[in-house]
């Protein structure tokens, strides 16, 4: 009975190890991927076309123009940026309506631009834009530095603390890997908090992240009634009312501390955050950002111990009552670990497949059966695509 019991957790302890490891690994940038930025950035510098203007002069209207479907990505991968346009306009009913906005940072901003300008879309538009081309108020550039400031300070006392003895037996510091993962740092996963004021003249958009792959129709996204609600989400998955393994309200925010609203259901699950539709107006009206920073520094203020490091947890808290629940087959997540749970039709039949997780598609610790549905949407003819071998 004691060897069996034995046994047992060293089977566990392996197996977080294991995942610790995937964590471990998502925080290297494959050398392909390097390659295609410093090959895109070099053809920016010597291709006029490559810096041609994004979109183009005739379609500049259509960026503020309500009536196209706009689209949100902030990202400072061209690649996993190039899935995501590329799966979406593939599916779409009327390409034609979609306009993309991509929001980079500097040192991305000239082999996104490269990549987009030289394989333009025939129906869709897309813009890059780099935050250094924003001018925003004072007010807006101290707020994205205190929330920056706090998240990383949040991720590195997780960081710092997690030791391999806290892997051996219990399950409570497993979340802590998520301060491993690079999204945990990332200054272009925090900012989403900011996108009200990053498209002040859009009143309705749909954000996607950079780790999903659209694979039907998402135009009825914009005619959805959020029955006066800021977010539609996914909040039950697939398999029904309240199933959500490992990603409940408990499994984030730490109940146990005073602060946390006594009143939130432990067992509700979390809405997922890898595709949602935003009601701008309706956010501009709230106080949903002013929320997120008061709950930030009220993690700093308790030593951190409000909840797990990561985009979400904070996110829950600040967007609380203002979530409208969509349909779970609009998207399906945790493809990025290290297996799921949804079976191939359910795969087939959402909208939107979400990698989140350490084993992104990009990375070769990815599942090969779940990253060929991502990987189908790479264009492997193009040169600086087959040059860098990506994905070989």
């Amino acid at each position: 009975m004691v060897s069996l019991l034995g046994m047992k957790q060293k089977v566990q302890s392996a197996k977080k190890r294991e995942l610790m490891y995937w964590y471990l690994a998502s925080r290297g940038v494959p050398k392909s991927l390097h390659c295609l930025c410093l090959k895109l950035a070099e053809e920016y510098a010597v291709n006029a076309m490559a810096r041609s203007c994004l979109p183009p002069p005739e379609h500049v209207s259509r960026l503020a123009d309500t009536s196209f479907n706009h689209i949100v990505l902030l990202t400072d991968n061209v690649l996993a940026a190039s899935v995501v346009i590329s799966s979406t306009v593939e599916n779409a009913a009327n390409p034609e309506k979609l306009v993309f906005h991509i929001v980079t940072d500097k040192k991305t901003y000239s082999p996104m631009h490269a990549w987009f300008a030289t394989n333009r879309l025939k129906s869709a538009v897309v813009e890059v834009k780099g935050l250094h081309q924003y001018d925003w108020s004072q007010e807006v550039n101290d707020g994205v530095k205190q929330m920056l400031e706090i998240h990383h300070l949040i991720c590195s006392h997780y960081y710092n603390n997690l030791k391999e003895n806290d892997l051996e037996y219990g399950g409570e510091h497993q979340n802590f890997l998520e301060a491993l993962s690079p999204s945990c740092l990332s200054l272009m996963n925090h900012l989403r908090i900011y996108i009200p004021e990053l498209f002040p003249e859009l009143n309705k958009i749909v954000f996607l992240d950079d780790d999903v792959v659209v694979q039907h129709d998402i135009s009825s996204l914009w005619t959805l009634d959020l029955n006066g609600k800021i977010v539609g989400a996914v909040v039950d998955s697939w398999c029904g009312e309240n199933c959500c393994p490992g990603r409940k309200y408990k499994d984030y925010l730490n109940f146990s501390h005073p602060v946390i609203p006594s009143h939130l259901d432990q067992d509700r699950c979390a809405w997922l955050s890898g595709m949602n539709i935003f009601d701008l107006e309706a956010w501009r009206r709230s106080n949903i950002t002013t929320s997120y920073h008061k709950w930030l520094k009220l993690s700093l203020n308790s030593g951190f111990t409000l909840w797990q490091p990561g985009v979400l947890p904070p996110s829950l808290l600040a967007f609380q009552g203002h979530v409208h629940p969509i349909d779970p087959l609009w998207q399906v997540a945790g493809l990025g670990y290290c297996s799921s749970s949804a079976g191939g039709q359910i795969l087939e039949a959402a909208a939107v497949l979400h990698f989140n997780g350490p084993a992104k598609p990009w990375l070769e610790i990815g599942s090969p059966e779940v990253r060929s549905l991502w990987s189908r949407h790479v264009n492997f003819t193009n040169s600086f695509i087959q040059k860098c071998r990506v994905l070989h």
